[in-house]
């Protein structure tokens, strides 16, 4: 790109996007101080409080909102990207079918159950379909495939996304206190917080709390969750090109404004299946791999911080009461489900 049209996208979105990665540095400096506190709530709770505070919600509203908005949006489906390098498809294989199945049924029973629970209580069918997806599969890299497969725009998954961090983050506070008077072994509360939890990092957050043998069957059964965003993203894709084409037939789309069928899987979820190929065929060395894994976490905590500056407390209060209500009832849901999936596996 020529300088004379790279210098004003670079003043229209450094603003924002200095400022974000500002907030992720501090974000991960405070987790580093106190590892209870997870770096992508930090990042999601600073996002609010630019949003908040008198003194900088001008600013984040105003000159810095292209950077943040970009931050939220571009920066997110990298995060999504790189996320392929986390999954070796051996390792989910290696749990046994019926790990396999029960993993499977806790993630659809929980899409159609927050999806219908949200219809019920008269939430937008995109934001139930974006609870839905963020609660289900994997927070808020869910929510970012959901949206741009379904056309949604970015502003409406801000809501959906501050939620899926917030319950994720109530989950390792709840999770760890239950396991004695639940009776469980570090291999079913594993198993339970994979199942269970949204972000890979809360999952790792809550499950280090019992250990080794719990953090490793976690992680693997969580990858095993996020292993399904690939084809429920390619399944509301193929939804979604079905409504196009009838809506065409019915001569209800607008032909000149019409931007063509959407796409069945976006480019950036390719992306993530290609880099799950890469890992699970052991093309990347170990060193790669764990750089991959720190610059994933930093796109998504820039991304978060980016989202959680276009919240606004006062809006939040008079129109999230519902979505708050679907958010807790979708909690406890999947944890419900997730627990009776973890004692089935590991007796």
């Amino acid at each position: 790109m020529p300088f004379n049209r790279l210098a004003p996208q670079l003043s229209r979105l450094g603003p924002g996007l200095v400022l974000s990665i500002a907030a992720t540095g501090l974000a991960f400096t405070i987790h580093a101080v106190l590892p209870a506190l997870p770096a992508m709530t930090l990042a999601v709770a600073l996002g609010l409080l630019s949003a908040n505070i008198p003194g900088t919600a001008v600013f984040t509203a105003g000159r810095a909102r292209a950077g943040l908005d970009f931050a939220g949006k571009h920066l997110m489906r990298a995060g999504i990207v790189l996320l392929g390098l986390k999954v070796s498809l051996g390792d989910v294989l290696g749990l046994g079918w019926l790990a396999l199945v029960l993993i499977a049924g806790v993630v659809l029973v929980s899409f159609a159950g927050t999806y219908g629970l949200a219809r019920v209580l008269r939430l937008p069918a995109d934001a139930a379909l974006l609870v839905a997806t963020g609660f289900s599969i994997c927070g808020a890299s869910a929510i970012g495939a959901m949206a741009a497969v379904r056309r949604i725009k970015h502003q409406d998954t801000v809501l959906p996304v501050a939620l899926v961090t917030l319950c994720g983050t109530l989950a390792i506070g709840v999770l760890p206190l239950l396991m004695h008077p639940l009776n469980l072994n570090p291999e079913q509360f594993g198993a339970w917080t994979g199942a269970s939890v949204h972000d890979v990092g809360q999952v790792v957050a809550t499950a280090q709390t019992a250990g080794t043998a719990a953090l490793a069957v976690a992680v693997v059964v969580k990858l095993t969750r996020v292993v399904l965003l690939a084809p429920i993203v390619a399944a509301a894709g193929l939804h979604q090109r079905f409504l196009h084409v009838r809506q065409r037939g019915n001569g209800s789309v607008d032909k000149p404004n019409d931007a063509g069928f959407p796409p069945i899987v976006p480019l950036f979820v390719v992306g993530f299946i290609a880099l799950v190929a890469v890992r699970s065929l052991g093309w990347a060395p170990p060193v790669a791999l764990e750089i991959a894994a720190a610059v994933q976490d930093i796109l998504l905590a820039t991304a978060l911080f980016g989202l959680g500056s276009a919240v606004r407390v006062r809006t939040l209060i008079h129109t999230g009461g519902r979505a708050v209500m679907v958010a807790l009832g979708s909690w406890l849901l999947i944890a419900t489900l997730g627990l009776g999936a973890a004692w089935i596996m590991i007796r």
